[in-house]
Formats: structure tokens, C-alpha cells, sequence
């Protein structure tokens, strides 16, 4: 039997989600109008859901809904009665970014199928091997892998029972998806909660190199390497698209569909690929798969390309003739989209009409005769009815006891009494029991799932915390800065160190009270090295902001912290990072607000950090910003850039706003805040929840200015820890200009 691999097509509204599944989609992710990450997107209602389920599963498609942001703590009850519908309902899989989510399912739905969203930034082995112990059934991969490390994780994956799926057409973020804060710090508008605004489609200031777009990428498109990700094992095939509309979708994965049956049946690949170029798009590029990341992904102009690929491709011997060519592709795109609305509305989503008929006698069991479009069934009480009782089967009576079939992909269209002539009654409790009978038989014999209740989170006593100060460097020479005070100090390994494994090696062996700290994307042999270097260091402790690293010391039993990279917003984050992988402690997002981080309760002998200074990261990315901002003779980025570019430059937009594009050795590039993070507020507002309040004195060049030396900042942050008010500020007078936005306004 030959493999099968999955298309899954997006679906931003109905409409879309018709056009997916008529192109041949073998399943559709769409979202709700809460807790998704296309706020964009005009998403669906529940009971669209319900139809759009009914639909897809006619068509032999499969429904995933996303549920792939942050969580809050006061959304956790709204999320929990959601999934308890949810839950009664034939939903293929939830798709999820936040780890209290994947806790309170692992733990309380194991009939719903977990995916891990791209939002997780999944790239090495580690990950997946922590996402599979949250009973993750699959992993999106993160969109920067090349056709090797992809092959690679894909066997991990099957190892562990878990799926992988690769987007292979779309629009590409600039940025690792889940770690980009450049809308949320200077829009407000948080990429990890679905709102993100873009900032990278932005026209910027011409930069040295020549560039308004710097940051624009050409959209992703696999089109050609459809074999190859098949060969590598991969399960699904995910095209991106949620604010797309229903022509888009429609020729898109129609396209990819033609392709992958063509693959399955001939091994052989279609060339001709010009129906996507008929809708829109940003030019395409495969540069990461084929691992040649370079300037030819970028495209300085981020709108659609399909009429400058026209101009482009065709030598017009006159104006009017190029004219009539642009005419008849925009009524060409017209066509398409007629086309699409056409067979479109010949499908429906309506709930299906039920006609209860009721009838019953005393001493006899009451019967409830279900007449459906598609088939008709009668269930049975085994209590027969009574004369006598508290209150008598009535049409109001039975509706209320009834009336969840309306949540279903049915609807009580008629109820029909007219079979109980006299006073009846019949226990509440059997009605109950009829009821799930008929949801059982309506549901394709799919037992009612009672509704789950959380355990109440015990708050934990918040007397008698002193928090302590403690600090990152990034600099070995920063450690004589710190050497004459108590203060913890924490050193940022890069995260590419092969060339100075050696090194690090010896000073932490030596400087055993000196903790390491891992970044959040580790791919390959930047895995390899760091998951060596603690095999043979063995530290006391250490804090990494990557699931894969965390992975790795919970199986050694170290001692470890979750960094603030992995953005923890809620309770069940924390209970789910204890409780599973024995971590000792955890950094609380800089994205809440104070009232949003009032609620959060941190598990017994367990210690919450908050990072209150230091250089914001907006973006982090494997592409090359020096080829967009001052330009350089490489062609493309390779492992020598990774180890040794060492240059910063900057972006402005057109706000007169600058952003700093810093490359570092052993890291990716990476773009800062014009000004540094400072937050004293959080700790004179004194929350008595953390146990120890960080800064960070890596040496990056924003607008922040700095007058002090670093072991000043350290002793007048000392200060204000200890609670001497005055200290603050010191802190404001000799650190400036310095922003702190989300602290007020949230996500």
C-alpha cells in the first residue's frame, strides 16, 4: 500500500474552508473567533464548526481547529468550557501553542488529538521528544529547516509516535515563528495572541545596501520538492493562508493536490506552475529547503507580484499589447473567483433538522422516536414512567433535558408530544441517559464525554519572599564586574560554540556557581554541542529558553530553569513544567501586564523570576540582515557566518523609529528595541510572587545610554531589591531612555 501524504489547506472563513475541500484538501485548520492566532481572519462561529465538520467528513477531510496562541489565566475557565464542548464533538486534532494548554489536555482530553503549532518553534530532537511526552500526536517544524533536518527530525518523530508536518506554501515570516515581539513591543498588538501587524512587511528607510523592504521575504513555495519531503517521511503538507480569500485556497491547493498524486503515481514532478502566479503572492523561494539562505529570498516590495512576473516573463513589442495582457489576467483572476463562488454555494453547513416524536404510558417505558434526513431511530427508557413525581414530562421539561442536541451537528426542528395524554414522569436522571443515547447515535456512535473540572489551583502563601538580585552576562570579561558581590550570575552561551566548546568547557568546570544559559533555537549540530557540553559539565544549574535543552536535563535529573523565551503566561505552564519535566522554576513573560500577572500561582517549592532590565529582542532570524542593511559579498548565509560574523547595523522605519540589526559570533541575527527594557515599577508594586528579579548586561547598541559602569548598575539594582526606593531612581537617571509598554498595557 503506498504512502499517503497529507495536504492540509487553511480556512479562514466558510467560504474558504468550501473551497479548500472541493480543490481536494485532505483536511482544513481553521479557528474560532477566540483563542487563535489569525485575529485577522474572519474565522468561524461554533456552530459553523459543527457544519463545517459534517462537510469535511463527507468529503473524506479531516477538521483541525487552532487554538495556537498564549493563554491567560483568567481565560483559562472560557478555554475549559470551550474544550468541554469540544470534546463531544468530531474534531480531528486541536492545534496548540501554549504549554498549560498541552498540559490540560494531555492531562484531562486524551480523546482530542494534540499538534504542536509552529508557534513552538520545533527544529531539533530534544523538542520533539518533549512535545511526545505531552502526548503531542504531531509537530509543525519550524520553516527555516532544509530538506536534511527535516528528513532527520522526521524519524525522531517516528520513533516517538509523533507526525511531522512542514508548511510548503505561503507567506514566511522574517523571524523564527513564536519568538517575535516586534508587534507586540512597538504596535501593541502581540504576534503570540494573533494580532500581529506585520511590522516586517514594512517600508523602511533606504538602507545602505538599497533596500525599503529589508525584511520582506518572497513567500514560500515547496512546489518543486514535493518528492524530496516525501522521501524524508514527512506526514502533512501545510499551505498558509488563513487571511486568504476562497480563490486563493481553492487554486493553491488544487495546484499542490495535482502535484502530490502526480508524485504518488509517477514519481515524477509537474513543472508548470503558473496558476500560482495567477493569485496573489510575493514571488516564491524554496531557499531553505535547499539550505542556500541568501538576498534572493528577499523582495523589496510586498505586494502582489503577479503582474510584475507578467512584465517580467514577456517581452511586449507595444504599450497596449502589455495592457491587454494585464487585462486578461485580472479577468482571468476574476473567473477563478467566479468559478469558485459557484461550486461553493452548492455546499452547505447547516445544521440538520430532528423531529422528536414522544410517547409513553404509565407503567411503560417512554419512547423517543428520532427521525433524522439521512436515517430514523427510536431509544427506549429502562425506567418505566410513573403517575406520580416531582415534576411531569412536558414540552418544557423535555427541551431543557433535550435541548444539547441543539450543540451538535443537528438541531430540534419539531418535538412532538402528542403521545402522553396524561400526568407522566419519568426521573431527570433517565432523561439524561436518553439524551446521550440519541447524541450517541447522532455523533456516529461516539460516547457523551462528561464535562471536566479543573482542580483548583492552590494559591501558595505569598509572606516572607525576599527577592533576590541576579544577572546574565553574555562576556567572560563581564565576570570581573560581578566577582566582589553575592549576586547570581548567569552566562549566556551562544547558541553555535563549537569552535570555543574547549574553552567553556574549563570555565565551567572551574566556575561552578556560574550557570549557563541556552537560547531558544538550537538546530543541528548547535543541538549537538550544547546537549554535550552539559553531559560533560553537569552544572549545579541552568535556565534555557529551549524545550529540546530542557528535555535533556529533566533525563539527567539537573537542576533546571525555564527561561524567559519560552514565554510563560499562566498557572497550568508552570504546573505543567513541574510536574512533568521537574523543573525548579521559571521566568514569567515580559509580555502581562501587572493585573495579567496578578492570577498566575506558582507549584509548592517552585521559583518565578522576572527579567526587569535588559536589551529588548525583537526578532530572531536565520537569515542574513548585513546583505539587506550594508550589504555583503557572500552569496549565501553558511555554519563560518553563524560562528564568526560579528557586525551590528540598523533599520529605520518611517516613524523615525531605529531598530539595531546585531550579529554576533556563534548566534543568528537578531534585530533589538531602540530602547532597552526597564522595568523598577514591578518590583516597588511588590506582587510577592518572584523569587529573584534579573538583569541582563549584554553589551548591544540601542539608543539606551548608560553613565554608570555594570558593577554600579549591579549594586544600585541590589539597592532597589532590598527596598530602598531611592535606587529606582539612580537606576532611571543613569540608564536612559528606557521603555517598559507591555508592563501596562498587556497582551
Amino acid at each position: 500500500m503506498e504512502k499517503k501524504i497529507e495536504l492540509l489547506a487553511p480556512g479562514g472563513d466558510v467560504n474558504s474552508i468550501k473551497a479548500a475541500i472541493i480543490a481536494g484538501a485532505d483536511a482544513v485548520y481553521c479557528g474560532l473567533d477566540r483563542f487563535n492566532a489569525r485575529n485577522r481572519a474572519a474565522n468561524i462561529s461554533f456552530d459553523e464548526l459543527q457544519g463545517v465538520m459534517r462537510l469535511a467528513h463527507n468529503y473524506r477531510c479531516e477538521v483541525f481547529l487552532t487554538l495556537n496562541i498564549l493563554i491567560l489565566e483568567n481565560e483559562i475557565p472560557a478555554l475549559i468550557q470551550l474544550l468541554n464542548q469540544l470534546v463531544n464533538t468530531n474534531i480531528d486534532g486541536i492545534i496548540v501553542q501554549d504549554l498549560g494548554l498541552l498540559y490540560i489536555l494531555s492531562a484531562y482530553y486524551n480523546s482530542l488529538r494534540i499538534h504542536a503549532s509552529t508557534q513552538m518553534t520545533t527544529h531539533n530532537e530534544g523538542q520533539i521528544k518533549f512535545l511526545a511526552r505531552l502526548h503531542a500526536e504531531r509537530v509543525n517544524l519550524s520553516r527555516e529547516l532544509n530538506l536534511k533536518e527535516i528528513k532527520h527530525l522526521t524519524s525522531v518523530g517516528k520513533k516517538h509516535e509523533v507526525q511531522t508536518e512542514v508548511f510548503v506554501h505561503g507567506s514566511q515570516c522574517i523571524s523564527f515563528s513564536g519568538i517575535c515581539y516586534m508587534s507586540s513591543v512597538h504596535g501593541g498588538n502581540s504576534g503570540n495572541r494573533g494580532r500581529c501587524s506585520q511590522p516586517c512587511r514594512d517600508r523602511y528607510l533606504t538602507t545602505p545596501a538599497g533596500k525599503e523592504y529589508p525584511l520582506n521575504l518572497k513567500d514560500n513555495s515547496a512546489y518543486s520538492n514535493i518528492g524530496e519531503l516525501y522521501e524524508a517521511g514527512v506526514y502533512s503538507l501545510k499551505i498558509e493562508g488563513r487571511i486568504k480569500k476562497h480563490d486563493y485556497i481553492y487554486t493553491v491547493v488544487g495546484s499542490y493536490k495535482k502535484q502530490i498524486e502526480n508524485w504518488q503515481k509517477h514519481q515524477t514532478l509537474l513543472s508548470e506552475k503558473n496558476m500560482l502566479y495567477k493569485v496573489f503572492n510575493r514571488d516564491f523561494s524554496n531557499a531553505y529547503l535547499t539550505a542556500e539562505i541568501s538576498k534572493d529570498m528577499f523582495i523589496d516590495n510586498p505586494r502582489d507580484y503577479s503582474v510584475i512576473r507578467l512584465k517580467k516573463d514577456k517581452a511586449f513589442q507595444s504599450l497596449t499589447e502589455r495592457e491587454q495582457a494585464e487585462k486578461d489576467l485580472f479577468e482571468e483572476k476574476d473567473r477563478i473567483m467566479e468559478d469558485v463562488e459557484t461550486k461553493t454555494k452548492k455546499l452547505s453547513i447547516e445544521k440538520l433538522p430532528v423531529i422528536l416524536r414522544i410517547t409513553g404510558e404509565v407503567a411503560s417505558p417512554l419512547k423517543i422516536s428520532v427521525q433524522t434526513p439521512d436515517a430514523s431511530f427510536d431509544v427506549i427508557s429502562e425506567v418505566v414512567l410513573s403517575n406520580k413525581g416531582t415534576e411531569s414530562i412536558s414540552y418544557s421539561t423535555l427541551f431543557k433535558r433535550l435541548k444539547a442536541i441543539n450543540t451538535s451537528n443537528y438541531y430540534i426542528s419539531e418535538m412532538n408530544l402528542e403521545g402522553i395524554n396524561d400526568r407522566l414522569y419519568l426521573p431527570f436522571k433517565e432523561l439524561t441517559v436518553l439524551r446521550n443515547r440519541i447524541l450517541f447515535l447522532l455523533m456516529d456512535s461516539k460516547k457523551n464525554i462528561t464535562p471536566v473540572q479543573l482542580p483548583q489551583i492552590k494559591s501558595q502563601p505569598k509572606q516572607g519572599i525576599k527577592p533576590a538580585l541576579s544577572v546574565f552576562i553574555s562576556s567572560l570579561n563581564d565576570l570581573h564586574h560581578t566577582s566582589e558581590t553575592d549576586t547570581s550570575i548567569y552566562f549566556k552561551l551562544p547558541g553555535n560554540f563549537k569552535n570555543r566548546f574547549s574553552e567553556y568547557i574549563e570555565v565551567f568546570r572551574k566556575e561552578r556557581n556560574l550557570i549557563p544559559c541556552f537560547p531558544s533555537v538550537l538546530i543541528g549540530d548547535e543541538y549537538s554541542t550544547a546537549v554535550d557540553f552539559i553531559h560533560k559539565v553537569r552544572p549545579n544549574s541552568l535556565v534555557t529558553d529551549n524545550t529540546g535543552i530542557a528535555f535533556e536535563a529533566y533525563q539527567l535529573g539537573l537542576e533546571w530553569i525555564a527561561g524567559p523565551g519560552l514565554n510563560i503566561v499562566n498557572s497550568y505552564s508552570l504546573k505543567c513544567l513541574k510536574k512533568q519535566f521537574n523543573c525548579a522554576g521559571a521566568f514569567i513573560s515580559s509580555e502581562l501586564s501587572r493585573m495579567q500577572l496578578r492570577g498566575i500561582q506558582k507549584p509548592d517549592n517552585f521559583n518565578l523570576y522576572f527579567s526587569v532590565y535588559h536589551p529588548h529582542v525583537l526578532m530572531t532570524s536565520r537569515q542574513c540582515f548585513t546583505q539587506q542593511t550594508m550589504g555583503c559579498n557572500k552569496k549565501v548565509v553558511d555554519s563560518e557566518c553563524i560562528e564568526n560574523c560579528e557586525k551590528s547595523s540598523s533599520i529605520t522605519n518611517t516613524k523615525g523609529i531605529s531598530f539595531a540589526v546585531v550579529k554576533s559570533k556563534g548566534n543568528y541575527h537578531q534585530i533589538y528595541s531602540n530602547q532597552n527594557y526597564l522595568n523598577t515599577d514591578i518590583i516597588s508594586d511588590n506582587l510577592k510572587m518572584f523569587d529573584s528579579f534579573f538583569i541582563d548586561l549584554s553589551d548591544v547598541a540601542t539608543e539606551t545610554m548608560v553613565t554608570i559602569s555594570k558593577a554600579e548598575i549591579i549594586r544600585h539594582f541590589n539597592d532597589l531589591v532590598s527596598g530602598n526606593s531611592k535606587a529606582s531612581q539612580l537606576i532611571r537617571q543613569s540608564v536612559y531612555p528606557t521603555s517598559c509598554i507591555q508592563y501596562k498595557k498587556g497582551i
